[in-house]
């Protein structure tokens, strides 16, 4: 395994763990040279990795020319899969924050690609997939494991009544217990930086699952609340968070699942016995 540093927290430092394929490590790979007349250029350290291949990880090097770029990081990814090496895998969708497509670890911090400023890194910019998660290909992770987490919440409105055939009608006092919820839009930034998770993600359910988990029970008109909690209240799936709050400082949409996960365990506490 290797570990590389991702930023300091509670007078400490926690580490990112990239799972690599067996017997493997990181080499230095291709340099990609900017053209003689390139005016302002910017050096993109990119994680690469082909599972087709029998070929160690590598950190590929691009120089790009940012006078003809965009101004996130995404842009560049962008420019350097269309004009310099096509075969560069990643995700990305919307380009405004909203799909979560590319979350990556950028600079060593999760973050989402299309909102990150290129401005705003000093030095060479590093890129790597999302910690903790199997590497398909590249800077593309697997998620199955934290679908399948967000699956066994039922992450649906839950109510014992047929369709009333109208609006089920909130307060706005109870729809804005929703604000600060609905908002996740499972980039899985936060997940893959719990420490937590890393050591327990097969039964740790994790920050931005657990997130999720409360959304529905703040909800006013879903009905399933004491199932739900009772379905949270176990030492992996819930327990295993040690408010180390890595979550809330690296949500690019600033959420904070850390206080979510905290209206979770005192729901449990209160519910009655």
């Amino acid at each position: 395994m290797l570990f590389l540093t991702l930023n300091r927290l509670h007078e400490y430092i926690e580490m990112v763990e990239f799972n690599l394929p067996e017997n493997s490590k990181i080499t230095n790979g291709k340099v990609h040279r900017a053209c003689s007349k390139a005016i302002n250029i910017k050096t993109f350290k990119i994680y690469r990795y082909d599972p087709e291949s029998d070929d160690n990880p590598r950190l590929d090097t691009f120089e790009v020319d940012i006078s003809k770029c965009g101004p996130m990081v995404l842009d560049a990814l962008i420019k350097i899969k269309n004009e310099i090496d096509s075969t560069l895998t990643f995700r990305r969708s919307c380009r405004e924050g909203v799909c979560g497509s590319c979350a990556f670890n950028i600079d060593g911090t999760n973050t989402l690609a299309c909102i990150k400023s290129i401005s705003e890194i000093k030095g060479d910019i590093k890129i790597y997939p999302l910690p903790h998660m199997p590497v398909i290909k590249d800077l593309v992770p697997d998620l199955s494991i934290p679908y399948s987490q967000y699956t066994s919440i039922k992450p649906w409105l839950i109510t014992d009544k047929s369709s009333p055939g109208v609006e089920r009608l909130q307060t706005q006092e109870e729809r804005a217990r929703l604000d600060g919820l609905w908002e996740c839009i499972l980039c899985f930034c936060c997940q893959t930086s719990c420490p937590s998770y890393w050591w327990n993600g097969d039964r740790y359910l994790g920050p931005a699952i657990l997130l999720q988990a409360y959304r529905w029970i703040a909800d006013s008109r879903d009905e399933a609340t004491s199932e739900r909690l009772e379905d949270l209240d176990d030492p992996f799936r819930l327990y295993r968070c040690h408010t180390i709050m890595n979550c809330t400082n690296t949500c690019p949409k600033g959420l904070n699942p850390g206080k979510a996960i905290s209206e979770i365990k005192k729901g449990i506490v209160k519910r009655p016995r």
